[in-house]
């Protein structure tokens, strides 16, 4: 996921007095100061081992799918503890399960495992020298987006809960999940692509008994130890675009004997620029269109056969989204046949939801989450990146939201963001997250 949030919309979010949040705030909440008192102690008292989990695991990332240390750690861990321990869970995936001293309801805490195929270039002394395997190739490997101290975090909280199993009126579920950051396989020759990630771990039956489900993403951009959410759409859902232009090829030299697919491609990337900005009705909700890849000919003089395309599509609506597929389409068919040439357009074979917080689970939280954090929350604009943290929201209600946590020194405008070689966090917010997360799951539980 790579995440930026706009300076000028965060900075309307605060007041002279500090961060403005919802009068839900107000209302009374199960978890109470002498709870959240018993949780703070419980978490500071893990804190060490978090920042130890972490750099372990930023030292030694891997790549989508391929998990397979980072899961072995984590389930040795959840033993320790005594609790149910499921691994191989929708692929490299582990699950806990801690059942309390009193029945009660289930809720899941979820953390994603995997990192990037990027370099990184953060200079830490533990940072990442590590390669792998991508589409391949071999890759440099970093935790470039924070999901190193997800799984650390969320460690942390299993011991946190484990140590106050008999006061737990109902059971937590830890979901430990690979492959976040997308596909760890290519399609196959029907464009299909095997389950991964969130929703390999729901087939796996990962939400059996589940009433709600949390996770959290830190960022760097956002004030330090500030909870970032909204209700409703929060990160848009992603389309991936294959567009292939056919032509006929030829010699540079005679254009006019050959149907150029590199001009028609060019035409149709700008052409395409048109269906958000004057297509789409934006005034509801955002969209983005991004070619971020074309590949095409072999020589300078030489004018190729075809030309491929890649790029994004972005929504926060479905009829919207159904919409940008028809209009990608009509226009890239329409611009290429304009010039002798023929679009073929693709979409998927990955795409995720839109991640959207339930208005009633988010009211619901947001006194714990305050109570938490001291009120230090805010509503923020919503996200162009994607999660697969949708996908459990489609089977359960799930409220996921942002933790902000530039490294010491760093604004948090001008901080490198998530996906970035020089992607870094303050580690002294993982026991914030990890507090939240603990909080959030005590109070569902012990809520009517």
């Amino acid at each position: 996921m790579h995440l930026r949030l706009s300076s000028i919309a965060l900075a309307a979010g605060l007041t002279a007095g500090g961060l403005a949040f919802s009068a839900a705030s107000a209302q009374a909440q199960a978890l109470d100061a002498a709870g959240l008192q018993t949780l703070e102690a419980a978490v500071n008292a893990v804190a060490p081992k978090m920042v130890a989990w972490r750099r372990d695991i930023h030292a030694h990332p891997e790549l989508s799918g391929q998990e397979q240390r980072t899961a072995q750690l984590v389930a040795e861990h959840l033993k320790k503890l005594g609790l149910e321990v499921q691994t191989g869970v929708g692929g490299t995936g582990v699950v806990g399960t801690l059942r309390g001293g009193r029945p009660g309801k289930v809720v899941a805490l979820r953390a994603d495992m995997d990192a990037l195929p990027v370099q990184e270039n953060t200079g830490l002394p533990f940072a990442s020298q590590a390669k792998a395997t991508y589409l391949g190739k071999e890759v440099p490997v970093m935790h470039a987006c924070g999901h190193d101290a997800h799984t650390a975090m969320l460690m942390g909280v299993a011991e946190a809960l484990a140590g106050m199993k008999a006061q737990l009126p109902g059971t937590v579920k830890f979901i430990f999940q690979p492959a976040e950051e997308g596909a760890p396989v290519e399609a196959d020759a029907n464009g299909k692509v095997p389950s991964f990630g969130a929703k390999a771990m729901i087939e796996a039956g990962a939400l059996k008994d589940v009433q709600a489900i949390y996770g959290l993403h830190i960022t760097a951009n956002l004030p330090s130890g500030v909870v970032g959410y909204r209700s409703g759409p929060l990160m848009a859902g992603s389309d991936n675009i294959a567009i292939q232009i056919e032509g006929r090829g030829g010699h540079g030299s005679a254009p006019w004997s050959a149907v150029d697919p590199i001009v028609a491609a060019s035409q149709v990337v700008l052409g395409l620029q048109t269906v958000v900005s004057r297509q789409l009705n934006i005034s509801q909700e955002p969209a983005v269109i991004t070619i971020g890849q074309i590949q095409g000919g072999t020589r300078y003089n030489i004018i190729p056969d075809k030309v491929e395309m890649l790029g994004t599509l972005r929504t926060f609506d479905e009829g919207m989204r159904q919409e940008a597929l028809q209009r990608i389409t009509t226009t890239a068919e329409s611009i290429a046949a304009s010039s002798g040439a023929k679009a073929k357009v693709r979409f998927g074979p990955v795409a995720y939801p839109v991640t959207t917080n339930p208005a009633a689970l988010t009211q619901a939280s947001l006194p714990a989450l305050n109570l938490a954090l001291g009120g230090k929350t805010m509503v923020i604009p919503k996200v162009s990146a994607s999660e697969d943290f949708s996908e459990f929201q489609k089977v359960v209600p799930g409220f996921f939201y942002m933790l902000g946590a530039p490294p010491k020194g760093k604004d948090f405008t001008k901080a490198p963001s998530n996906h970035s070689p020089l992607f870094d966090l303050d580690e002294d917010q993982m026991p914030v997250g990890a507090r939240s997360l603990a909080a959030l799951a005590v109070d569902f539980l012990q809520r009517p």
